[in-house]
């Protein structure tokens, strides 16, 4: 669950990006539409000077407030080497055929 970092009450507009800034202030920029580039640098919107933590992601919520959530980065985890090595279904489905093929004989 996020967490309220500032109660800031912010009313947002549609057709603009809301963000935190590498100052720590909130900041507004026009969304390009299609292939046309925004052109009109962000705007601050209010002046926190908020510290970022690492390992977390700061977005404005729906009541307008500054929130934070941890990241998650877990991903796929990947197979170990042994499993890998050994060809995984491919593999068995060949043996599972070759052990057909010698009863029949």
């Amino acid at each position: 669950m996020a967490t309220k970092v500032e109660k800031v009450g912010i009313k947002k507009e549609d057709g603009y990006l809301y963000f935190l800034d590498k100052k720590g202030n909130i900041a507004k920029a026009k969304m390009g539409r299609g292939r046309k580039a925004a052109k009109a640098k962000p705007k601050v919107v209010a002046k926190l000077g908020v510290k970022r933590k690492p390992g977390f992601l700061y977005f404005i919520d729906k009541q307008g407030d500054l929130s934070c959530v941890k990241m998650s980065r877990a991903g796929r985890k990947r197979k170990s080497k042994n499993k890998r090595r050994r060809g995984g279904k491919a593999a068995k489905r060949k043996t599972k055929r070759s052990k057909t093929k010698r009863r029949k004989k």
